[in-house]
Parts: C-alpha cells; sequence; structure tokens
C-alpha cells in the first residue's frame, strides 16, 4: 500500500521521539547522580520521588497531545516546569532537562510567551548554580544563555518544517479528495457517454429493423397476389433473423454482422440491395480510389451513417432514388448519401419527446467522437444530402 504521509513528516517524528528519549535520558543521569552523591538516603529518596512523578506526569503528555486540547497542554506544560523548577532546587544536575524544556516551551506556546519562558527557564537554571555554589563565574551564566539562543535557533527551523509538512499534508488531502471527486465525475461521464452510445447503436439497429419489419408486413397484408404476400413474408421473417443477430452481437459489442463477413463496401452494396428490394426506392453504390483497410470503428460508424440515412430515406422521403458514394482518399474517408425525396429544413430536425428525430443527432455525435464532420444539406422539395468525412492519419487501427 503507498502512503501519503507527507515526507517530512518523518523527519518530524524523529525528531519529537529524540526529543522525548533526550528528556528521559537526561532525567535518568540527572536522578542516578543525585542517589550516588547524596549523603542522606532521604534525599536520594526524595529526588527519586521527584523524578518519578515528573517521567510519569511528561509521559502523561502523549495523551494531551492526542487530544490537541489547547488548555491542557498548557497546563501540562506548566505542571512539567513546576516539578523540574523543584528538582532544580534540591540538584543543579537537573539543569541539564533545561535543554528539552527549552524545545518545549518554544513548540506548545506562541511568540512572546515563548520566549518569556524560555528566558523564565534559563533564570532559574542561573539561579540555582550560583545558589548551590555560592557565587558565580562567567560559564554559569554564560552556557545556559548559549542552549537557550540554540534552542530558539533549532526550534525555528523546526516550526518551519512542521509548518512546511502540514502544508503538504493539506494539499495532499486536498489532491486525494480532489482525485476522488475526479474520478467519480469521470464515472458519471462514463455513464452518460454509454448511454448515449447505447441510443445510437438502437436507433441505428434495433429501431430499424423493427421498422423494416412493420413495413414489410404492410406491404403483405394489402398485397393482392399471394405471392408477394409471402415474400414480404419471407423478407420479414429474414430482416428479424438479422435483427435478432444484430442485437446479440450489439450485446456483446462486436462488429455488426454484415461487417463480419465482407468488407464495408460490400456491406453498403447489401444494404443498398435490401434498401431496394424492401421498399422498392432504387439504390445505387459508387465507389471512388481504391478500397483500404479501415478501423473497425470507422466501419461500423459508417455503416450505421448509410443505415440511419436511407431509413430517413424510406420512412420520411418519399424518394425515387437514393445514391451512396464511398471515397477514399489520401487523407480521409468519405460517405455521401443523396436522395430525391421530399427534403426538410435541417435547423427542425431535433430528437422529439416521443423518441423519435434522434437519427442525425445521433449520427453526427458518432461522426464528431470520431474526429469527423457531418453535413446536411437540404430544403423542402428539393432532396437531402448527408456528407461524412472522417480523417486517415496513418495512425488507426483495423
Amino acid at each position: 500500500m503507498t502512503s501519503h504521509e507527507p515526507p517530512g513528516a518523518t523527519i518530524l517524528r524523529l525528531l519529537r521521539l529524540g526529543l522525548h528519549a533526550g528528556f528521559f535520558a537526561l532525567l535518568a543521569l540527572a536522578t542516578t547522580r543525585v542517589l550516588l552523591t547524596r549523603d542522606t538516603p532521604a534525599h536520594g529518596l526524595a529526588a527519586l520521588a521527584g523524578a518519578t512523578a515528573l517521567a510519569a506526569v511528561y509521559a502523561a503528555g502523549e495523551l494531551v497531545r492526542r487530544h490537541r486540547a489547547r488548555r491542557a497542554a498548557t497546563a501540562w506544560l506548566a505542571t512539567v516546569t513546576t516539578l523540574w523548577a523543584a528538582l532544580l532546587a534540591a540538584s543543579t544536575d537537573y539543569s541539564w532537562l533545561a535543554f528539552p524544556l527549552f524545545f518545549l516551551h518554544m513548540h506548545l506556546l506562541r511568540g512572546k510567551h515563548a520566549v518569556l519562558a524560555v528566558a523564565a527557564v534559563t533564570g532559574l537554571v542561573i539561579t540555582a548554580q550560583i545558589a548551590h555554589a555560592g557565587t558565580w563565574t562567567t560559564g554559569m551564566v554564560l552556557g545556559p544563555v548559549l542552549g537557550a539562543l540554540f534552542a530558539v535557533i533549532i526550534t525555528s527551523a523546526y516550526t518551519a518544517l512542521y509548518t512546511e509538512n502540514e502544508q503538504r499534508r493539506r494539499l495532499i488531502e486536498d489532491l486525494t479528495r480532489t482525485r476522488a471527486e475526479l474520478a467519480t465525475s469521470q464515472h458519471q461521464a462514463g455513464i452518460a457517454a454509454e448511454r448515449e452510445r447505447l441510443a445510437r447503436e438502437i436507433h441505428d439497429t434495433l429501431a430499424q429493423g423493427l421498422s423494416s419489419i412493420v413495413l414489410l408486413l404492410r406491404a403483405a397484408d394489402t398485397a393482392d397476389d399471394p405471392a408477394k404476400t409471402r415474400d414480404r413474408i419471407d423478407e420479414a421473417r429474414r430482416v428479424a433473423a438479422d435483427n435478432l443477430d444484430e442485437a446479440r452481437r450489439f450485446v456483446r459489442d462486436l462488429r455488426p454482422p454484415s461487417l463480419s463477413t465482407a468488407p464495408l463496401p460490400q456491406a453498403l452494396q447489401r444494404l443498398c440491395e435490401r434498401t431496394e428490394r424492401e421498399t422498392g426506392t432504387t439504390c445505387r453504390l459508387h465507389l471512388d480510389g481504391h478500397p483500404t483497410a479501415l478501423p473497425s470503428h470507422y466501419d461500423v460508424a459508417l455503416l450505421r451513417a448509410a443505415q440511419a440515412s436511407l431509413a430517413n430515406v424510406t420512412r420520411h422521403a418519399a424518394a425515387r432514388t437514393a445514391v451512396l458514394t464511398l471515397a477514399y482518399l489520401d487523407t480521409e474517408v468519405t460517405l455521401d448519401i443523396y436522395d430525391d425525396g421530399t427534403g426538410f429544413d435541417p435547423a427542425t430536425a431535433h430528437p422529439r419527446p416521443d423518441g423519435t428525430g434522434f437519427g442525425l443527432t445521433g449520427l453526427r455525435e458518432r461522426i464528431t467522437a470520431l474526429g469527423g464532420h457531418l453535413d446536411v444539406e437540404s430544403a423542402p422539395g428539393e432532396g437531402t444530402a448527408v456528407a461524412i468525412r472522417l480523417p486517415l492519419t496513418g495512425q488507426e487501427t483495423p
């Protein structure tokens, strides 16, 4: 598992552990010296009892730190300092503890209060040494003062490192939260995109197949010749079988059946022949350029575009002729679908509440998603031309 802890946190933890270890080590060393140098056992036992109490109170500071209560931390620091001052009054050996206490005061207090506390601890050490020695020397004053200055400098660096660590921690939390929000957003966008894809696929395959079946059955119902009726029913049966095959492969997200057994030009030719056979509209395919292998999603998009366009011709255009022109150029592949039907106003072509009118919108979204362009030219009474262009960059994977 990857840790999200900022690098500075490890350094801060080591510094904190070092400070605590140093405090207990100095406390044990000073107490040992007192026990070894005191003339009466009572003095040694008193020092041991005081040191034990100080160690217990100091250890309890970890609980205070976890609760992060400012007032409790201040009260704990005051108790530690008071117990230390009492030990210092009994023996100057406890002067060594002033150094870790400098760090505690600088860390837990703020601004001038921290500086005043460090100055007070320094003054206690100097006073105790002079009182026990009965005189004073430069070393008695200079040593504690230099120790205090050193502690202030080190603590300032520690505080800067701590602040930077907190900033990094908050930044990592923000990045983690943002990444989670982005993942959720991408998931929702993926769901929306998949819904649009499903809508296009259903419109371009199942809906059109069902429409063809309805038209064929209507034609069979109105035919006077039993042979024509049988032909229409047989054709409807074949369309239903093809549609079922489309649905099964659509669920598995595979290529359309017509593209599984033949390249795109042949699939378009079969589509033209079926359209002419089912509707009576003359449908022709023109091929320009030398056919080359296209990416599978290009083949699917162009076939679906032809299916959707011819379905519109059949249902709405009342056209006598439809012409498909597939052209393989150097930098792009194009497909033009023209019919001489009634035409329409492209500005009014929008999806309707009943689920119809989605074809042109879905077709445009499909082509745009591949980096292509779709143009529609039409006007009432002037037929319709749909022009599709898909770029060939030389990097497509068939």
